[in-house]
C-alpha cells in the first residue's frame, strides 16, 4: 500500500524484522510477516532553511516565553520541542498502529504502545507515588469519569482518526513536518472543539460514575503491577494475532546511518516509546499534570472567535471559573498550548534535519473532506471523552485509571468503523496482499 499525504505518521520499526514464516499461534520473538521488511532508503540531504527557521523559532520563542512568563512555561515549551523531535524521528503513530492491526493483523505498532504505556506507568508511579514535583507543583494522576460521554467521545475519535489521517499528537508533528493535508485536519479539530464548547450545556449532565484509580484501592505498587500485567497480555494477543494472519510488514521511512541517525532519524519505535515516556514524565514533574493536547485546540478556537468579534466568553462552557481564567490568560501561559506549539516546532526541526520537510500541494476534494470531517469528529470526541490518545489513553493508562483502558476499547471500535468509512473518500486501507502496510 502506498502511503498517501493523509498518512504521514506510519511507523517504521527496526526491532521486529523477521523473515517470512508460516502461520502459527506460537508466540515467536519475531512475529511472522508475509514478506521480509523493506530496507530503509537513505536519508535525503539536510534541508537547511526549514531546519534553521524552526530551530531559531523554537529557541527564540522559548527565550521570549521565559522573559515574559517565567521559567516554567519556557521549560514546557522546550519539552514540547523534544516531544515533536521524538514523534517525527520515530514516526510514532497511534492512528496507523490501530489501522495496521485491525486491517491486516500487524501488531508492531501496538507492541510499541505497550512499551510506551508500561514505561509511562512506571515513571508515573515513581513520580506521583513519591510526590516529586518542580516549581512548587504536586504531581497528580489523570483520572476521568466513566460514562456515556467517554464511550461516545472515544468512539467518535476513533472514526475521526482514520478519516483525518492522524491522531492528536500525529496531527501536530505532521503539521510541523510540512504535511499540508493535515492542516485541514487541524482546522477541523479546532472547529469540532468549538462546536463542543458551544453545545456543552446539552452534554454536561450525561450519566457517568466518578473516576476509578487503581492506586486508591491497591496502592501505587499494585496499580503498576496490574497495568504491566494487562500490557503483557496485550503483547501476547498481538503476537498471536499476527502469527495467525501473517500480515505485510510496516514500511520503512528514509534513515541516516551511524551516530547521524540520532539527529537525522529514523529511530526504532522502541527508542521513540522510551523517549516519549521520559519526556511525558518530565511534563508531569514540571507542571504537576500529565501531557495533554486537545484542550488547547478548544482554547485556540475561542481565541480566534474573539479576534473575529464574537464572544465565546459568554457561553456556559467558558463562563465557569477555571475555563474563564484559561480564556482570559495569554495562550503562551497555557500548559497544553505550550507543549503543542513545541511539538510543531520540534517536528519541523527533525524534518529539516532528516531532509523530508516539504509542503504537499494538489489536495483533492475527497482528501479535504475526509480531513475536515475527521478533524471535527476528533475535536468533538476528545472533548466529550475528556482527552485524546494522549490525554485519555496514554495519561489515563499511565496513571492507572480505568477510564484510559475503556477509552482504548471504544476508540478501537471507532477505528473499525473508520476503516470502512475511508473507502467513501478514496482513502486506502492495508490489505494482506500489500508489500507493506
Amino acid at each position: 500500500m502506498t502511503t498517501t499525504p493523509t498518512d504521514p505518521v506510519g511507523e517504521a520499526d527496526s526491532v521486529d524484522r523477521p523473515v517470512a514464516a508460516s502461520p502459527a499461534l506460537s508466540l515467536n520473538w519475531r512475529p511472522t510477516l508475509s514478506v521480509p521488511p523493506p530496507r530503509a532508503p537513505e536519508a535525503e540531504p539536510v534541508r537547511w532553511w526549514p531546519l534553521g527557521v524552526a530551530l531559531i523559532g523554537a529557541l527564540g520563542l522559548a527565550a521570549f516565553v521565559w522573559s515574559e512568563h517565567g521559567a516554567l512555561p519556557a521549560v514546557l515549551l522546550l519539552l514540547g520541542v523534544g516531544l515533536g523531535f521524538t514523534l517525527f524521528h520515530s514516526r510514532f503513530g497511534f492512528t496507523s498502529a490501530w489501522r495496521q492491526f485491525l486491517a491486516v493483523g500487524n501488531g508492531t505498532g501496538l507492541r510499541a504502545h505497550a512499551v510506551l504505556l508500561g514505561t509511562t506507568a512506571t515513571l508515573f508511579a515513581l513520580v506521583i507515588g513519591t510526590g516529586t514535583g518542580l516549581f512548587g507543583n504536586e504531581p497528580a494522576p489523570s483520572a476521568g469519569p466513566i460514562g456515556i460521554a467517554l464511550f461516545a467521545g472515544a468512539f467518535l475519535f476513533g472514526i475521526g482518526m482514520q478519516l483525518g489521517g492522524a491522531c492528536a499528537s500525529g496531527t501536530l508533528f505532521a503539521v510541523g513536518s510540512g504535511q499540508s493535508a493535515i492542516l485541514i485536519t487541524l482546522f477541523g479539530f479546532i472547529v469540532g472543539s468549538v462546536i463542543y464548547s458551544a453545545a456543552w450545556p446539552l452534554v454536561a449532565d450525561l450519566p457517568q460514575i466518578p473516576p476509578i484509580l487503581l492506586s486508591d484501592h491497591v496502592g501505587w505498587g499494585g496499580s503498576w503491577a496490574i497495568t504491566i500485567a494487562a500490557l503483557i497480555a496485550m503483547v501476547v494477543v498481538t503476537r498471536a494475532v499476527q502469527n495467525r494472519r501473517v500480515p505485510p510488514p510496516v514500511g520503512a521511512p528514509p534513515s541516516a546511518a551511524g551516530l547521524a541517525r540520532i539527529l537525522r532519524g529514523s529511530w526504532p519505535l522502541v527508542a521513540g516509546a522510551l523517549m516519549l515516556a521520559v519526556l511525558g514524565a518530565a511534563v508531569l514533574v514540571v507542571s504537576g499534570g500529565a501531557w495533554g493536547i486537545t484542550s488547547a485546540f478548544n482554547l485556540w478556537g475561542a481565541k480566534a472567535l474573539q479576534l473575529l468579534g464574537f464572544h465565546p466568553e459568554t457561553w456556559a462552557f467558558w463562563d465557569r471559573p477555571g475555563q474563564a481564567e484559561q480564556l482570559a490568560a495569554p495562550i503562551l501561559q497555557d500548559k497544553n498550548s505550550l507543549t503543542d506549539i513545541g511539538i510543531i516546532l520540534g517536528a519541523a526541526v527533525a524534518a529539516g534535519a532528516a531532509g523530508t520537510w516539504k509542503l504537499h500541494t494538489g489536495l483533492s476534494r475527497q482528501l479535504v473532506a475526509a480531513g475536515l470531517i475527521g478533524g471535527i469528529l476528533m475535536g468533538i470526541g476528545a472533548r466529550l471523552a475528556g482527552g485524546c490518545n494522549i490525554g485519555a489513553y496514554l495519561a489515563g493508562i499511565g496513571s492507572g485509571s480505568v477510564h484510559g483502558w475503556l477509552w482504548a476499547v471504544f476508540a478501537l471500535a471507532g477505528t473499525w468503523v473508520g476503516l470502512r468509512a475511508r473507502s467513501l473518500f478514496g482513502l486506502g486501507v492495508p490489505k494482506p496482499s500489500d508489500s507493506v502496510c
